[in-house]
């Protein structure tokens, strides 16, 4: 079973509660978290693993500040939030920044070369095997615009970002 991908754009400091666990916890701590999410939720689906190896040209890794945009941050999961049934990262606002810079600053086309997917298939990327050349275009292209102007959102709010990871539907 796969994993999707959901962005959440918090203030570091939310209610007066300033640890990130805790937040989340008091966020995503019930079945209708989107209802009570005090921002935007951008929806990557099953495909977050594409867009990091699209983003880094590696499936896991990937030199920051490029690596934050997916798989970046602190997994908070450590933490005890797992008692939530997500997996959740958490970038600070300091690291969102830079991600943001570099989305802004690394044009789609730059990256849309790394898109073989035989190769991101064979390196492990989730569900590569069933994409075909449409979808660079038709999927990522349009993901990546997405992911942009939300981390440059939280940089103008001065906000975290939380990766919400859960099961595919």
């Amino acid at each position: 079973m796969g994993l999707a991908m959901s962005y959440l754009r918090v203030p570091p400091v939310l209610e007066g509660e300033h640890d990130p666990a805790r937040i989340a916890h008091r966020i995503l701590g019930t079945p209708d978290w989107r209802a009570r999410v005090p921002g935007p939720v951008l929806d990557l689906g099953g495909g977050w693993q594409a867009l990091h190896y699209l983003i880094t040209g590696d499936p896991w890794d990937g030199g920051q500040p490029e690596a934050d945009v997916v798989c970046g941050g602190r997994l908070l999961t450590e933490d005890g939030a797992d008692a939530l049934g997500l997996d959740v990262i958490h970038l600070p606002a300091d690291r969102v920044k830079p991600a943001a810079d570099h989305l802004t600053a690394t044009p789609f086309e730059r990256v849309a070369g790394r898109f073989d997917p035989a190769a991101m298939a064979a390196a492990g990327v989730q569900d590569a095997a069933s994409f075909d050349e449409r979808a660079r275009d038709r999927v990522f292209l349009p993901a990546y615009a997405k992911l942009t102007r939300f981390f440059q959102d939280a940089v103008n709010g001065g906000q975290d970002v939380y990766k919400v990871m859960a099961p595919l539907p």
